[in-house]
Order: C-alpha cells, then sequence, then structure tokens
C-alpha cells in the first residue's frame, strides 16, 4: 500500500497569544493537504482568521509550529497567495496596477509582467477592465481583482479570508461557482475561512469545525459529493444533509464552550 501523502503545511500544537492576554488559539492541530479544498468553519472569534495569518507569517505562534513537509517555501514566498476579508485595493491605481503589484515588489518590470497580468485578470473574468479604477468597479468585481492579485503569483497555497461575507447572495453564489472552477483547473491548495455552514459545503472537499476561542479542532468532515458542483448540488437532498451534519457538530462545539 502507498503511504499517505505528506501534507503540504502542519500546524502542530499551535497557540496563540495576543499582547492584550486575550488567547486566540490553543493546541491547534491541522494538516493541509496537496490540491485540498478546506475550510475553516466557525463563530466570530474563535481564531480562524488568526489561524490562517499564522500560516500566511503575518504573526508567530506563541507555541508550537507550523511545518512545510510538502515543499512550499514558507511564509512570504511566492509559494502563498492571501485574499483578505475586504479587496484593499490601491484606489489610485488602475486594475492593471493593482494585479501588478505583487510582481513589481519582486521587481519585475511592468511590460515583462503584463502578460502573466493580463491573463490572470482573464482567469477571473476581467478582460477589458485593465485601465478601470476601483471606484468604477462593483463590490463582487474589486473582490475579483483583490483574487487575481493573489493568483498573478501562481501560488501553491491559497489563503482566502472571509471573501464574499460582504456581497449579496446572488454575487457571492457566482463567486463560489468561479472559485470552485479555478481551483480544479489550477491544481491549488486552498484554505478557505467562513463562517457560513452552506458556503463551506458547498465549495470544501473536507471541512474543520472550530470550537469558540481558544481555537481548536471540534470535527472534522470530508465532502465526498463530487465535483464541479452545481446548483443542482446546491438543492440536492445530500447537500441538505451535509449541511445538517455540519450545523449539528458546529452547535455541539458551540455547546461544549459554554458548559
Amino acid at each position: 500500500m502507498r503511504p499517505p501523502a505528506e501534507p503540504l503545511v502542519r500546524l502542530a500544537a499551535v497557540d496563540k497569544r495576543f499582547a492584550t492576554g486575550v488567547l486566540a488559539l490553543e493546541k491547534l492541530y491541522l494538516s493541509i493537504g496537496e490540491h485540498e479544498f478546506l475550510s475553516l468553519l466557525g463563530p466570530s472569534g474563535c481564531g480562524k482568521s488568526t489561524a490562517l495569518r499564522l500560516i500566511a507569517g503575518l504573526g508567530e505562534p506563541s507555541a508550537g509550529r507550523i511545518e512545510w513537509p510538502g515543499g512550499v517555501a514558507g511564509p512570504n514566498a511566492r509559494d502563498i497567495g492571501f485574499v483578505f476579508q475586504e479587496p484593499t485595493l490601491m484606489p489610485w491605481a488602475t486594475v492593471f496596477d493593482n494585479v501588478y503589484l505583487p510582481l513589481r515588489l519582486q521587481g519585475a518590470a511592468r511590460a515583462a509582467a503584463a502578460p502573466d497580468v493580463t491573463a490572470t485578470l482573464a482567469m477571473v473574468g476581467l478582460t477589458g477592465f485593465e485601465k478601470a479604477y476601483p471606484r468604477e468597479l462593483s463590490g463582487g468585481m474589486k473582490m475579483r481583482v483583490s483574487i487575481a492579485r493573489a493568483l498573478v503569483m501562481r501560488p501553491r497555497l491559497l489563503l482566502m479570508d472571509e471573501p464574499f461575507a460582504a456581497l449579496d447572495e446572488i454575487t457571492r453564489f457566482k463567486l463560489n461557482n468561479d472559485l470552485i472552477e479555478l481551483w480544479r483547473s489550477q491544481s491549488w491548495t486552498v484554505v478557505f475561512v467562513t463562517h457560513s455552514v452552506y458556503e463551506s459545503v458547498y465549495l470544501s472537499s473536507r471541512i474543520v469545525v472550530m470550537s469558540p476561542r481558544p481555537g481548536r479542532v471540534a470535527a472534522e468532515h470530508r465532502i465526498d459529493a463530487p465535483y464541479p458542483r452545481t446548483e443542482e448540488f446546491r438543492t440536492s437532498t445530500i447537500y441538505n444533509d451535509y449541511c445538517r451534519v455540519v450545523s449539528r457538530s458546529l452547535a455541539v462545539a458551540m455547546q461544549g464552550a459554554a458548559a
């Protein structure tokens, strides 16, 4: 029998205590596999975003280790892309220049980077908007620019911190569908933070339910429904069954914290 592949990244007994004294994470164990679409699901304040930022190198654990056995070059490298809750675009820069920014910071000339920027904008459906400014875009389009900026470096690991939470339902559903297709075609690993059971079930190959602060893994669920996932899946019995099971795990985690 072939031995299981090493995870891309592993969190081992990770704690995170902030200067205020708040313990956000305690003894967090998490393995993230190559090409996985993993959602971190839990209530606000449970440490989901903190875990994502630690993986990205935007902070250091107070205890424990973050290991990279899968060959990623580690935090702050080209191998990792990060999409924040807000698009955080430069309002004075065009769509092209917002997406070009990571390549510019790496020292790439604008002309040399143009093919990669153009191809990435096409990937997220923004061909023709290269010269537009953020003020001219809808909320969904701004988020597409933010995603393109993370993807232009061709990362192996894409970290997404509730990127669609502020969008209307129709736009959110559309971006969910587009994200799945991008993930399937590009073979990234995605870690997606959300507090929506329904979104996590629709997108994920695996869901990690986190307990209220301090965050730990309360439960894990594999979503074995095949891809591509369509609106037919969203209205199916199996989708509703998965949502009930995951909702129950979340409720148990909340009750355990209150006990």
